[in-house]
């Protein structure tokens, strides 16, 4: 009997590291597996290479291909014999945002960075974060010799460094030193930032292979293009997922260099573009308010459900631990509106309506920047399967929201993209999408003009810069 052809998508998130096995014929998810990371912002890379050897294990028997989708911008900075010199900086790591406005006016103002790099960089930039290694490890960024991101390190790894090391045009275009345009490396940003020249991953074509022995390794790609692959997104379509990020993005076929920074122009991991509006704010306002509150997610949802529309005035900003969009990388929550009458229901409301008014800002700024956004709004993430996320997200989002069924998008769009390798094909297979629920909802733009009100007005609140 002919075994079927199977392939290995992996998913090396912020939290864990997931991975699917699955029918490289039609995208059947025969079984997937996940093992945690360590918390923090900092960590060693090397915990990201345990948990994937833990996912993966005997597939490699099982599979003829593997791809990795990973966390965007990391910085794994390597020594001469491939150790890391400094646990990575993680995209949510704050501590490089005086770094950000220092490279970004080297480059010539916001425009003039846009324009080279495809986005106006703050501190989730890799380039920021080799600055701030620069200028606050001077030791370990001179023995700096190779930068890698979070994904390219794993995937280098499931290769067994058999090869050197690579990425895809996706991931590296969310550098800081990337010129998507041109498929590129802009090494002398990259040697800017860092204080010395250093080694930089090959590119690999989009769909090819970047590894082949008896298995397969893909070039892999960053998550949100991963999710994008997984999801089978087309132009119109306006993707928001909800996990320890906020991301709306949408597919493009010109690049975009939006000067103000609000949108960020990466590239996809088709050949096309994948603009995105980010906020570092997301499932994590839920996790702090089931905290505060003493329950669990399912009874932070029935309380909010239970609240009036506007939690009875109480408004929340969320930006707990600084926030990317808006740019405010040291900014702080803030609560308005209480009074002697509120009530429990009425903070697990405000909290889920901020967590959306936010991501509807990030949708708002998508569409105004790239345009065509008219198809449908797709909703996704862990977040996403809360019934009180639900339920108020097309109110908040004023339309129509279309769920498709949970499932590990990132890692499958890998898994997507380890087929496409492995055959060989001009474009990914057509694996048969989901079947999707769509929600409706009457409107509620009061809800969000006071969210923003409240964000206008408390944009100077700021905690002090971090510097180790």
């Amino acid at each position: 009997m002919t075994r079927t052809t199977r392939v290995i998508g992996v998913d090396s998130s912020t939290q864990s590291t997931k991975a699917v096995l699955v029918d490289a014929d039609d995208g059947t998810v025969l079984a997937q597996r996940a093992a945690p990371h360590p918390p923090g912002t900092a960590v060693d890379p090397r915990r990201w290479l345990d948990a994937c050897d833990a996912v993966v294990g005997d597939w490699r028997g099982e599979a003829d291909a593997v791809a990795v989708a990973g966390q965007q911008h990391g910085m794994v900075a390597l020594d001469a014999d491939g150790l890391p010199v400094h646990d990575a900086l993680l995209w949510n790591d704050t501590r490089s945002a005086a770094a950000a406005t220092q490279l970004v006016a080297e480059m010539g103002g916001a425009q003039a960075c846009a324009d080279a790099v495809g986005s106006v960089l703050v501190a989730s930039f890799t380039a920021t974060k080799l600055r701030w290694l620069r200028d606050h490890r001077p030791e370990a960024a001179a023995a700096v010799t190779r930068v890698l991101l979070p994904h390219d390190y794993v995937s280098w790894h499931l290769a067994g460094r058999h090869t050197e090391p690579f990425t895809d045009r996706g991931d590296a275009s969310g550098t800081g030193y990337f010129d998507a345009r041109t498929s590129a490396w802009r090494e002398d940003l990259a040697a800017s930032a860092l204080g010395h020249d250093v080694a930089l991953p090959r590119i690999v074509a989009d769909g090819a292979a970047a590894y082949e022995d008896a298995f397969v390794v893909a070039g892999g790609t960053g998550d949100n293009m991963g999710a994008a692959l997984g999801l089978g997104l087309v132009p119109g379509d306006v993707v928001v997922s909800i996990g320890t990020s906020g991301v709306a993005s949408a597919i493009a076929e010109d690049p975009v260099a939006d000067g103000t920074g609000a949108v960020t122009g990466f590239a996809d991991a088709t050949g096309r573009y994948l603009p995105m509006a980010t906020t570092m704010n997301a499932a994590g306002i839920l996790d702090l308010q089931a905290r505060l509150l003493g329950v669990d997610h399912s009874e932070l949802a029935r309380l909010a459900l239970a609240a009036p529309p506007g939690a009875n005035g109480v408004t929340l900003s969320p930006y707990y631990g600084g926030e990317r969009t808006p740019d405010r990388p040291r900014a702080t929550g803030l609560w308005a509106g209480l009074r002697p009458t509120t009530t429990r229901e009425d903070l697990a409301r405000a909290a889920v309506e901020a967590l959306l008014c936010s991501l509807a800002d990030a949708v708002d700024l998508l569409a105004s920047r790239v345009g065509g956004c008219d198809g449908r709004l797709l909703l996704v993430g862990g977040a996403a399967r809360n019934p009180a996320v639900r339920a108020l997200a097309p109110a908040i989002f004023g339309q129509s929201v279309h769920v498709p069924p949970p499932a590990e998008y990132v890692a499958l769009g890998a898994a997507r993209q380890a087929a496409w390798a492995l055959g060989g094909t001009e474009a990914p297979p057509l694996w048969k999408p989901a079947g999707t629920e769509v929600l409706d909802a009457d409107p509620t733009p009061f809800v969000r003009e006071a969210y923003a009100d409240l964000r206008d007005r408390t944009g100077a609140w700021t905690q002090p810069e971090r510097t180790s």
